[in-house]
């Protein structure tokens, strides 16, 4: 098929990201944000292209755009297209180059947010201001969201936005957003786009143990710290058991299609041994998990507190809640309390839906030589808040990316960067894709 991008839009992308870049939406928990100055730079693109964006804010200064772009068959139901305006911090003085500078250097955008998800922001705006120029009209109603707070809890960004503003997706039936359609490269020379169709859920955990306070020079059976430290312990060391779920039994036989081997579920050890690296793409999501992260307990070293206090980062498959509840119940002990710090819903959407398909079909038509297979993401995205208003999500961003790339890594790593090529392969790849859905 001939080429539909326009020079432009190649362009485009890739000064909008590092524009975005240079507007430092840092997110650094506890509401300390502020990411309207992206939303207001966003917002006049969509502007300038005729595109009506709403601004909307649950708190000054986080603020999320919505727009929406018109499709020419009324009875299709509406696709979101989603993507996130802040970033996680970024210690200056670890990177090559300043974090948000939105440097392009030898071929690269250099910055925070350039993976996580600025690029993605880019490619919307770059791929609807394309449409308006040449008169392209999508089959579906494409509804548009930047949001706040996705790095956080989403409770001024997407969860806001289905909260409070759900007419504004009227229709929408299915959403695609971050992560998946990258370039993962296995090592033997084989190329492999993962789509995201399933995100674990989201169990951030604060366990509190009590006890008796006193000196530290006497005995002191009832010693939170002590209880705490036990509790911390024994969840750090839990083996949690396997569990197969369907987007994961997908991406398993579909790995094992890859590289022709016998799909064997039946011993899931042996099949990923012969996987190799690309074990990599499905080993986070075989298991509930729970990491011990934070800690905060007395206020002098001769002082047994009364009280300690732990946060535990827990993740748990679609189905696993109810597993994930229990196994915490008996880790902790009849002297640790655990209560959810946060908690979002675990997804799983289906591999066999046409929406999944048009993906497919996009990203083989711009690379051939890869092998597209379905995946799970171990962590969550705002597909979860947007779930609530019964869209089905998958993670589609798309990037071809050099051997050697290390994809995982920029998020929230040091020296976070894109090469200007996997820009131009997403814009290319989301706008066939988008034209279709």
């Amino acid at each position: 098929m001939a080429e539909q991008v326009d020079e432009q839009a190649l362009a485009e992308v890739v000064t909008y990201t590092s524009d975005l870049i240079r507007i430092d939406t840092t997110n650094r928990g506890g509401g300390d944000c502020r990411e309207r100055p992206a939303a207001e730079y966003a917002a006049a693109r969509l502007a300038e292209a005729g595109i009506e964006p709403a601004l909307l804010e649950r708190t000054e200064g986080r603020t999320n755009v919505v727009a929406r772009v018109e499709g020419t068959d009324p009875a299709a139901g509406a696709l979101l297209l989603h993507g996130h305006l802040d970033v996680v911090p970024a210690a200056t003085a670890d990177w090559t180059v300043h974090p948000f500078s939105g440097e392009i250097r030898d071929g690269v955008v250099w910055g925070r947010g350039a993976v996580d998800m600025k690029n993605m922001d880019a490619m919307i705006l770059a791929v609807v201001r394309g449409w308006v120029r040449q008169g392209v009209r999508p089959r579906r109603d494409i509804v548009i969201a930047f949001t706040a707070d996705e790095e956080a809890s989403a409770v001024d960004g997407a969860g806001f936005l289905a909260d409070r503003h759900a007419a504004l997706f009227e229709g929408c039936t299915e959403a695609v957003g971050e992560s998946g359609a990258f370039t993962f490269h296995d090592g033997g020379g084989r190329q492999i786009y993962p789509i995201a169709a399933g995100e674990r859920g989201t169990a951030w955990l604060k366990l509190t143990a009590r006890g008796r306070a006193g000196h530290g020079s006497k005995v002191n059976q009832d010693n939170a710290v002590t209880r705490l430290a036990g509790a911390v312990a024994r969840i750090g060391a839990h083996e949690w058991p396997l569990r197969l779920t369907p987007t994961v039994r997908a991406a398993l036989t579909e790995l094992a299609a890859v590289y022709g081997i016998e799909t064997d579920l039946a011993d899931v050890d042996a099949l990923l041994d012969k996987l190799g690296p690309a074990a990599g793409l499905v080993e986070p999501t075989l298991r509930n998990s729970a990491n011990p992260t934070m800690l905060d307990a007395g206020y002098k070293v001769n002082v047994i507190p009364g009280e300690a206090v732990a946060y535990v980062d827990g993740r748990f498959l679609p189905g696993g809640e109810d597993e994930f509840r229990a196994t915490l119940d008996r880790l902790t002990g009849p002297d640790v309390e655990w209560e959810f710090h946060h908690r979002e819903v675990a997804l799983q959407a289906p591999v066999d839906s046409p929406i999944f398909a048009r993906m497919r079909a996009a990203v083989e038509e711009f690379a051939p030589e890869g092998h597209v297979v379905p995946f799970s993401m171990s962590g969550g995205t705002d597909a979860k808040q947007f779930s609530r208003l019964g869209i089905t999500g998958y993670g589609f961003t798309p990037l071809r990316l050099p051997d050697g790339y290390d994809y995982a890594a920029m998020f929230h790593g040091v020296d976070e960067r894109v090469p200007v090529e996997a820009l131009h392969f997403g814009v290319r790849v989301l706008d066939r894709f988008l034209r279709t859905a």
